[in-house]
């Protein structure tokens, strides 16, 4: 196998060989901990039980409203957020930088500025990250981290871009490097804005989520570089998501669970007028829209124009803590999604043996086999999505079966403990090399 063939997944089992060992590095993320970012948090604790040393860095400090669960205050507590500033740190820093590597800092912030999108207001940002990305080198060099890692390839992102940068330039005989885990969709939506093209030829490797998100790196990048594009699979923890029942009680009535933000893209407004379509056709099912979002009012709104709202409960945002309960109480789980990634909630609910419907977008399919541990429908289909949700409402036997199958692919393949063993042998492989 040639090496570039070899390098354009990475094996979803985990590895037999001894794991080199896990340099310092860092993870940055806009807002950590904070509820869409559970993955994050669950991929730095799972590598910090395998030995490594990951420190952790927000862009903005948590609030209250993102520090839902036990978990979230301990990551809270033991994470440095570079906003809101604290200035006369920050002025020491800039000062200390430009003193003391002047070329480096002026050639930072000519990359800050030409990497910002067209307008005063783009490059204004650009300049707020450099901002930032002093203070995470600083941070960074008192910690003997060389390497940054982000998810999501967002404005974390042009911020370990530009820390990176000034780290190499700055001391040129003992480079550094970032990575970054490459989700979407978002960023596929304005491919200049988000430098996409240049971030991936910047970054030392890329972790695509699925071969979906990674073939569309590819139409953004050269051959040359593909095999730095490496398909990984998030995974959840297995053991927090076990039920011992499948499908709910069968004396109970079957009911169906939403989880995710309430923002347009989740599709919350298709369920809806599904559910109105199943209760024409005597199906008056209960259903949880369980989040938090600014579609929320909307979501309540439209239930009442649908003569719904009674079958639908809005329990607000979910941590970690009180989320098992949700999935627990359900029969199945419902993501009528019009864009995403290969989502966490999915995983979460299969794993805990709830057959699923979702759509056929993106990512989706490499986790969900139509027809086998779940239903794919068009997205923006409420037809098509109520007559899924009757397949299974009449169907308890074909509930089991899913939710087993459904569960049986989590743990193949969506596992954080073999996901995190991948990851750490890929930073170890990709980080020998620098």
């Amino acid at each position: 196998m040639s090496r570039q063939a070899a390098a354009e997944s990475v094996s979803q089992t985990a590895p037999d060989r001894p794991a080199a060992p896990l340099p310092n590095i860092a993870y940055l993320c806009t807002r950590y901990p904070a509820p869409s970012h559970t993955f994050v948090l669950r991929e730095v604790n799972a590598l910090r039980r395998l030995g490594g040393r990951i420190s952790t860095f927000s862009v903005w400090r948590a609030g209250p409203e993102h520090v839902l669960a036990q978990a979230d205050r301990v990551a809270a507590e033991s994470t440095y957020a570079i906003l809101p500033p604290r200035w006369r740190e920050l002025l020491a820093t800039h000062l200390a930088a430009a003193i003391r590597r002047p070329s480096a800092y002026v050639a930072t912030l000519i990359l800050a500025l030409r990497l910002a999108p067209a307008g005063l207001r783009g490059r204004l940002w650009q300049c707020f990250y450099f901002v930032e990305a002093i203070v995470l080198w600083k941070e960074c060099r008192a910690r003997g981290i060389r390497h940054i890692h982000v998810h999501l390839a967002n404005a974390a992102a042009d911020t370990a871009l530009l820390a990176a940068h000034f780290g190499s330039a700055a001391d040129p005989e003992h480079p550094w490097s970032w990575s970054f885990t490459m989700h979407g969709p978002t960023e596929l939506y304005d491919v200049s804005r988000f430098q996409l093209t240049e971030k991936v030829m910047r970054a030392r490797f890329v972790v695509c989520i699925s071969d979906y998100t990674r073939s569309q790196l590819m139409t953004l990048s050269p051959p040359e570089r593909w095999d730095r594009l490496r398909v990984l699979h998030v995974g959840i923890p297995i053991e927090q998501f076990t039920r011992s029942d499948n499908g709910g009680p069968p004396s109970e009535e079957p009911s169906i669970l939403f989880i995710g933000r309430l923002v347009p893209e989740k599709g919350a407004l298709i369920l809806v007028e599904a559910t109105a379509l199943l209760a024409e056709r005597g199906h008056r099912v209960h259903v949880t829209i369980a989040g938090a979002g600014p579609a929320c009012g909307e979501i309540e709104r439209h239930a009442e124009r649908f003569g719904v709202a009674s079958q639908i409960a809005f329990p607000g945002a979910v941590g970690q803590d009180d989320i098992h309960a949700l999935y627990a109480g359900a029969s199945i789980f419902c993501l009528p999604s019009f864009a995403e990634g290969v989502p966490g909630v999915l995983m979460e609910a299969m794993a805990m043996r709830l057959p699923v419907v979702t759509t056929r977008i993106t990512g989706i399919a490499e986790l969900v086999e139509d027809g086998h541990s779940g239903l794919l429908v068009s997205p923006g289909r409420p037809d098509e999505l109520a007559e899924a949700l009757e397949r299974l409402l009449t169907d308890p036997s074909l509930r089991r079966q899913f939710g087993e199958h459904a569960r049986d692919k989590v743990v193949r393949e969506f596992n954080t403990d073999i996901s995190a063993r991948l990851l750490r042998d890929l930073f170890a492989e990709e980080l020998s090399r620098s």
